[in-house]
């Protein structure tokens, strides 16, 4: 572990200790760590220097829509090398979240995303990505690190 010094204006550093605090850090250094670790991870999406990820694709979309659940889950079983798995959830009487665990070729992922997303009757389609290097294991499974 190689240690460096920062320098904070005060009320920089008190903004920082505050959200510290709100978020369970232990001390400066783990939420350092993490504030780090985001913003490479944000900058390796953006260059596209991140062949493969790992994420969660969240979703709302209103299940009275004609055949809009069947047209989802098809989707889904077209992409099973994408879809790890899949939550469900009711909101109301009428809106439903799902939350999928997706992994595989950044460029894939994204591009199912967006068609899953662009179905008619989803909304507020969120896709949340972390890159990652995908090996494969001796077994028939893939193993996911992320990358920092």
């Amino acid at each position: 572990m190689e240690r460096f010094t920062i320098s904070l204006e005060g009320a920089l550093a008190r903004e920082f200790d505050g959200l510290i605090r709100r978020r369970g850090y232990r001390n400066r250094s783990e939420a350092v760590r993490d504030v780090l670790r985001n913003r490479i991870e944000a900058d390796r999406m953006k260059r596209d220097e991140a062949p493969y990820c790992v994420g969660c694709l969240s979703y709302v979309y209103s299940h009275h829509k004609h055949d809009l659940a069947e047209r989802l889950t098809e989707l889904q079983h077209e992409h099973h090398d994408i879809v790890v798995a899949a939550t469900h959830a009711h909101l109301d009487h009428e809106q439903c979240l799902e939350m999928l665990i997706v992994r595989g070729a950044t460029r894939d992922v994204r591009a199912f995303a967006d068609a899953l997303i662009a179905q008619r009757g989803v909304r507020h389609g969120q896709l949340n990505l972390v890159p990652a290097d995908l090996g494969t294991g001796r077994a028939r499974h893939v193993h996911a690190r992320p990358k920092s």
